[in-house]
């Protein structure tokens, strides 16, 4: 069932969401959906890739994991044949990394932070382009959403790893938007607050591990880190999308568009 107001904004384009088949992937396949899109998303998750098919008739979905190369030159053959093209990437995918202080996280834990939240960006990219050229040269609207963090304009304690990644994503983003906006390609990254759900219960939990706090302490540092005093809703980060791959945002590329409550630091 899905949740969202049905709308126009996006009828007609084809996109593909990166890890997709639950959390705020969902929510924004779900809101693109509503505004008229098709859709295909994948997740390293095959059991959460069917239940999310039998809550979203017409979803599309694929087992992929974005920092596997092979996966993702499958992926995007999967979306050629089942959506016939691709006018809109959304870059969503990425893991939390470690917890803990920066003489304590392993190379293998940055590597594979990197390997998820960044070189899966450049990969599906990599891919994407020529189907976006193609999209672009039959009508144009063309766009790539790429998905940071506020921990990708804010220092993060205890995160090093995951910061430096969506840090990356930002600069990622502009030099993209630069090479790509004379073929009028636009491309913007969302830079959300905490978001309620699964992901970010584990990260309160691992960082209430780490120091030796009670959860409850962890999980009101996080509420009270934005003027709003609350975590950020998937809806409020789809609707952000959605406003970016649409029409209304023509104009808009090489932005970091933050979703986060006005949070001016990170705990």
């Amino acid at each position: 069932m899905n949740p969202f107001q049905p709308n126009n904004l996006l009828a007609g384009k084809r996109a593909l969401i990166t890890a997709g088949a639950s959390g705020l992937g969902l929510s924004m396949a779900q809101a693109f959906m509503a505004a008229g899109a098709r859709v295909m998303v994948c997740d390293v998750d095959a059991a959460a890739l069917i239940e999310a098919a039998g809550h979203c008739p017409g979803l599309e979905t694929a087992l992929a994991d974005v920092s596997a190369e092979g996966d993702v030159a499958q992926l995007f053959q999967a979306a050629d044949q089942r959506l016939g093209g691709l006018d809109v990437l959304v870059n969503n995918a990425g893991v939390a990394g470690p917890s803990c202080g920066v003489g304590a996280i392993t190379l293998a834990d940055w590597n594979r932070t990197l390997a998820v939240n960044l070189t899966g960006q450049f990969l599906c990219v990599r891919e994407a382009l020529p189907r976006l050229r193609a999209a672009q040269a039959q009508g144009g609207g063309a766009c790539i959403i790429n998905l940071s963090s506020a921990a990708g304009h804010l220092g993060m304690p205890g995160r090093a790893a995951y910061s430096a990644s969506k840090w990356a994503v930002v600069g990622f983003t502009q030099t993209l938007a630069l090479e790509l906006g004379p073929e009028g390609i636009r491309v913007n990254t969302l830079l959300p607050g905490a978001v309620d759900g699964p992901r970010i219960r584990a990260v309160i939990a691992a960082r209430a591990q780490a120091t030796g706090l009670p959860v409850d302490e962890v999980a009101r540092a996080y509420t009270g880190q934005s003027a709003l005093r609350r975590l950020i809703c998937p809806a409020d980060i789809a609707h952000m999308a959605v406003f970016a791959a649409s029409d209304w945002a023509a104009g808009v590329t090489g932005q970091s568009l933050v979703v986060d409550g006005l949070t001016q630091a990170l705990n």
